[in-house]
């Protein structure tokens, strides 16, 4: 993990890459647990019977619940140290590009592509790439907004 001391030396990193992260395991639990939190209970996600002779193979995990875990994998790429407050400003350009199967082995890699300077503030977005083992091209990617208050 990189660490930046304050938003100056942050915003100099405009251009850098970090990662990649853990490898997280997704297993049928944290699956079913999203789709009772979402009541998304499409069975490609949730039975693992049916979703044997469906398009994947298997289960796969919803989309939103990869790109919910971008918070989660941007604590393991960077850390802004010296700022009061850290909020996630959204997403732009969310691309779901192959399924994640239940039982997959998914991380990430981020660079910080853009840095605007507000009044006592930086707005960064950072290009979050989540990685399949074994898998050649990614699951997700997003670019992530974060607006970081000195």
């Amino acid at each position: 993990m990189k660490v930046f001391q304050d938003l100056n030396e942050f915003a100099a990193a405009q251009g850098s890459q970090f990662g990649p992260t853990e490898w997280l395991r997704i297993g049928q639990d944290r699956v079913d647990l999203f789709a009772d939190a979402t009541d998304d209970h499409q069975w490609i996600h949730v039975d693992p019977e049916r979703a044997k002779e469906g398009p994947f193979g298997a289960t796969i995990a919803h989309g939103l619940l990869t790109l919910s875990l971008l918070p989660h994998f941007s604590h393991q790429l960077y850390r802004v140290d010296n700022v009061k407050l850290a909020v996630n400003y959204g997403y732009n350009k969310v691309r779901f590009i192959t399924p994640v199967k239940v039982g997959a082995n998914i991380r990430a890699r981020g660079e910080i592509t853009a840095i605007d300077r507000l009044e006592g503030a930086i707005q960064a977005t950072t290009t979050i790439t989540v990685e399949i083992e074994d898998s050649s091209k990614p699951a997700a990617v997003a670019e992530s907004i974060v607006r970081y208050v000195a």
